[in-house]
């Protein structure tokens, strides 16, 4: 058929058949009846029909002049692919005459009509973003659908098809007159003859075989599990079927993807590291993918615009125009030779520059003087206190150096911290794609290569040549565009700040920087300039972070677990973001022990100047050890007369429970179910977290007896007034106890519920225990280190909000803002039961550097108001947290106060059901959008917040912005 007489059939409207019609049709063919329901097409009229007995077929009903030797060549490849393949599609219904296909007259129209079985599900094309797994999804069934196929043959698949991509320039040609927009149009033509330009050398080995050319979101079928996640279920609608180059489906499929790739061509890449993984492509097949998919968009946009042309009321094709420009913009947005090389990096195909270029100096002058290299990398000592962030930075860093010793150069390739972006789900530009030097007034500057002058509206002096092409900015030069150039001509002269970028292609500008994710693809486009400038300009190749974490698996204890099963490797911190090597600023959303921030430098001033004069052990003296302990003191509630210092929770835990047991002369300790108090052998044995420890219920010793956890959202009993239930379990097992003659120890708690998210305890809870534990001769423990020091806001610690005093406060985590810290605090007379058992010593805790650090974290608090910043901000925070009750129904309930709150997620608010793979999915996108979070709690489905205390609003928003969006995807 040639392709003019396809092109006026492509632009046929809908045959006209009404739903009565179908039922006759249906009635008299297939003997069928039940509900009927139209369902959108191109160029079909297609029926779902509902018969009543939970059985669902498709009526699919094209236009007469369609070749049957096609039709016939869908129904052999469904049974074709059903016997060779895992991939579940449609099954063909035979009529009452035992026909698959049938040729009658509707309403004085010639048409086929055929009848397939329904595969249940939705298509995924309103769902705006597309988990990784949904992408890899649907090219792993591209490749094996693409694998089944290989060796299907029938003559129907020798048709010209429209959306053959052989035919693609010859349409977009015929059919650009459509848009009447000049822009437009001029857009349009030149992409899709720059893809034709590119395809032509690689036609040649392109495999060619039979496809479906068009497994895309609309026509897989999907489903959400019980955990809100998709599965696929099924391929659908054959009407594409052609024998044509492979490597045309899995440009179909990612085309399809760019629509939900929220302007980011780069999304494709996973689908194709499935698909390759599957079903291996060539070198070429890879080459040809993007022109394929540029050439898709055109050919995609200018068909809907025919169509909608002649179908001005199909609502159908009208909803489909915004997504098919939208495909055309992000496919056009970069260029093609960055989509190349990006995708064979995916594969690990791409072939890095040679270095070993003959190349003239480009600046002769000052061959053989040395550059001062200024690292500007995210490690740079430069770089402290945050003082990347003021504006110019770089640039003065590089005039400092250049004026202390004359001449002074940026690297190439150098990830630079001051381009980092805090509170933001973009990728910062990072990645240097040039060199900056800082050179002498009137430095000559020489043509490295034969090549023709440009200015380029952007400022940059270009010197385009047959391979290379040198951009250069801070360069006067007298002459004009146009000129030619011999290698080592002089071109013009630079003074002070002169920028170098080379460049492969001729008509592609680079950008300065890139994103880390497009580095690997700009790099090799713009190739290192150091060959040129004569010295050695590279910054060093970055460790890799997947061979990093081998590593640290190979020698670190496993059980000694990491964030994430890939996560960036983190070397750097500033308030409240963490930045990785390649510059990203990560919220840090989860780091309840660096209080004061990150990197901040009263602590690293602190620490240098009491590491300098003396560390030892507590046994020394030294005035330090009795400052700080004075005003722990303070904080503490009257009474409270003796401090102990250790280094962290565990210990501080651990020594809690000795001198318990040391006053109290017994050993029974309860404790409250699902919560965590540390890793030693005795907080471990109090620990019934089973989060932290699947085991945590079986393997209690006899001296611990955890108590029903007083959960007031999702325990026994619920709701402020289920103090009396609680009690009942306290009571049990004081009883128990009591009639075995066994000495209470004591009982310890956090007052708020940490590991639950920072659940109040039901009032009065702590005030009858307490009473009830020193009524048997029991110490009341109160664990603080995660929810106390001021992290509440409203309180500084923890047991004011039940109006208790405990006789042994526990605390540590952001004592130290991250340095080993810990202590104890008590009344004399329990700290020195403990003299009976031997003196107690801990080699670290309480060294001078510890003291300092404490008492300067305490000072920093009280200056930089952060206990204040913690009720304001905080409240702040609770409040958008509780706004998120009312617009997702994942969302239970927000708990907690301050910087320390809980963002509990339920299937159901009725039952309760936990949402716990709706949790990981949340935390793992979040990061994803440059957030770090973890879940909490025995069910996993608990976002447990705590912040550094110097999170801002803005920082709030972003979160919880993030949160919602992520929110919306589960439940889209």
């Amino acid at each position: 058929m040639p392709l003019a007489t396809l092109i006026r059939r492509s632009s046929l409207p809908c045959p006209e058949v009404t739903s009565a019609q179908a039922a006759e049709l249906l009635l008299t063919h297939y003997g069928m009846a039940g509900a009927l329901k139209e369902l959108g097409s191109h160029q079909d009229r297609n029926f779902l029909l509902d018969t009543g007995d939970g059985r669902r077929f498709v009526l699919k009903i094209c236009h007469g002049d369609y070749s049957v030797v096609e039709l016939q060549a869908q129904h052999a490849a469904l049974r074709h692919l059903a016997s060779h393949s895992e991939v579940r599609v449609p099954a063909v219904i035979q009529a009452l005459n035992g026909a698959d296909l049938l040729s009658v007259d509707v309403g004085g129209q010639g048409i086929h009509a055929r009848l397939l079985e329904f595969i249940d599900g939705q298509s995924i094309a309103h769902v705006e973003h597309l988990s990784r797994q949904v992408v890899t999804g649907l090219a792993e069934l591209c490749a094996r659908v693409d694998v089944a196929l290989a060796d299907f043959s029938h003559p129907g698949l020798e048709r010209i098809l429209q959306w053959d991509p052989r035919h693609a320039r010859a349409l977009v040609k015929h059919l650009l007159p459509v848009i009447t927009d000049p822009h437009a149009q001029a857009c349009i033509d030149k992409a899709a003859t720059e893809a034709h330009s590119r395809l032509l050398p690689l036609i040649a080995a392109l495999p060619v075989q039979a496809i479906h050319l068009d497994i895309t979101e609309y026509n897989v079928v999907w489903a959400r599990d019980a955990h809100a996640m998709w599965q696929l279920q099924g391929l659908i609608d054959f009407g594409d079927l052609v024998s044509t180059w492979r490597i045309a489906d899995l440009s179909v499929t990612c085309a399809a993807l760019l629509h939900h790739a929220d302007g980011d061509p780069l999304y494709i890449l996973h689908a194709v590291q499935a698909y390759h993984a599957i079903n291996p492509l060539r070198v070429e097949e890879l080459k040809a993918l993007w022109p394929l998919i540029v050439a898709r968009s055109a050919v995609l946009v200018l068909s809907s615009e025919q169509q909608a042309s002649i179908e001005p009321g199909n609502a159908y094709i009208q909803a489909n125009l915004a997504s098919e420009w939208n495909i055309f913009d992000v496919a056009t947005s970069v260029p093609m030779a960055l989509m190349e090389a990006a995708i064979l990096d995916s594969v690990g195909l791409l072939e890095r520059q040679p270095r070993d270029r003959v190349l003239s100096p480009m600046l002769p002058s000052l061959r053989g003087q040395a550059f001062t290299i200024v690292d500007l990398g995210v490690l740079s000592e430069h770089f402290e206190a945050g003082n990347w962030e003021q504006s110019d930075i770089d640039e003065r860093l590089l005039k400092d150096a250049a004026q202390h010793d004359g001449l002074a150069a940026s690297r190439y390739g150098e990830y630079r911290l001051s381009r980092t972006l805090p509170d933001s789900a973009r990728e910062p530009e990072t990645f240097a794609l040039h060199v900056e030097l800082q050179i002498p007034h009137g430095t000559v500057v020489h043509a490295p290569f034969h090549g023709s002058l440009r200015h380029a509206a952007d400022g940059a002096l270009t010197v385009e040549g047959d391979q290379l092409t040198l951009r250069l900015w801070g360069v006067r030069s007298d002459f004009d565009s146009g000129v030619e150039f011999a290698a080592g001509d002089v071109i013009g002269q630079g003074g002070g700040s002169l920028i170098v970028q080379l460049c492969t292609e001729r008509d592609v500008s680079p950008p300065l920087f890139t994103i880390p994710s497009r580095a690997a693809a700009w790099r090799a486009l713009c190739p290192s300039p150091a060959v040129l400038l004569g010295f050695d300009c590279d910054a060093p190749e970055p460790v890799n972070a997947v061979d990093l974490l081998a590593r640290r698996d190979a020698s670190f204890a496993r059980s000694q677990k990491h964030y994430y099963q890939t996560p960036p490797q983190i070397e750097r911190g500033w308030r409240n973001h963490l930045i990785d090597v390649q510059g990203r600023s990560y919220l840090d959303m989860l780091n309840n022990v660096a209080v004061l921030g990150h990197g901040h430098p009263r602590m690293a001033q602190v620490a240098a100047r009491q590491w300098s004069l003396l560390n030892t052990n507590s046994r020394f003296h030294y005035a330090a050890i009795a400052e700080f302990s004075e005003r722990l003191l303070k904080l503490a509630p009257a009474g409270m007369d003796r401090v102990f210092l250790v280094n962290s929770g565990t210990e501080a835990n651990d020594l809690a429970i000795r001198l318990a047991w040391a006053y109290s002369g017994g050993r029974d300790v309860l404790s409250v179910l699902e919560a965590y108090h540390g890793w030693s052998v005795a907080t471990d044995a109090i620990s019934t977290s089973i989060a932290d420890n699947p085991q945590a219920l079986s393997t209690r010793p006899d001296w611990v007896h955890p108590v029903v956890a007083p959960n007031t959202y999702r325990g026994e009993a619920r709701g402020s007034d289920s103090t009396p239930f609680y009690l009942k379990s306290v009571d049990a097992h004081l009883a128990r106890l009591s009639e075995q003659g066994r000495q209470l120890a004591g009982f310890i708690c956090e007052p708020v519920y940490g590991n639950a998210g920072g659940i109040s305890l039901p009032p009065g809870y702590l005030r009858e225990v307490y009473q009830k534990v020193r009524a048997q001769g029991g110490v009341c423990i109160a664990d603080e280190v995660q929810v106390g020091y001021g992290r509440l806001g409203h309180y500084f610690w923890g047991f004011e909000e039940q109006g208790v005093v405990p006789d042994i406060i526990t605390m540590a985590k952001g004592m130290g803002n991250g340095h080993p810290l810990g202590a104890v605090i008590t009344r004399r007379e329990i700290a020195e039961a403990l003299e009976a058992e031997g003196y107690f010593f801990s080699s670290s805790g309480g060294s001078p550097v510890s003291c300092q650090i404490g008492m300067a974290v305490l000072d920093v608090m009280e200056e930089e108001k952060l206990w204040e910043n913690a009720q304001v901000v905080g409240g702040y925070f609770k409040e958008r947290l509780l706004a998120l009750i009312d617009k997702h129904p994942l969302v239970g309930a927000a708990h907690g106060s301050g910087f320390y709150l809980g963002l509990e997620l339920v299937r159901n608010r009725e039952t309760l059901e936990p949402a716990t793979e709706e949790t990981t999915y949340l935390c793992d996108r979040l990061r994803e959008l440059g957030i770090f979070m973890q879940p909490t709690g025995d069910y996993l489905n608990i976002l447990k917040i705590k912040p550094p205390m110097v999170t801002t609003r803005r920082s709030v928003d972003f979160f919880v912005d993030s949160v919602s969006k992520v929110l919306s995807e589960l439940e889209g």
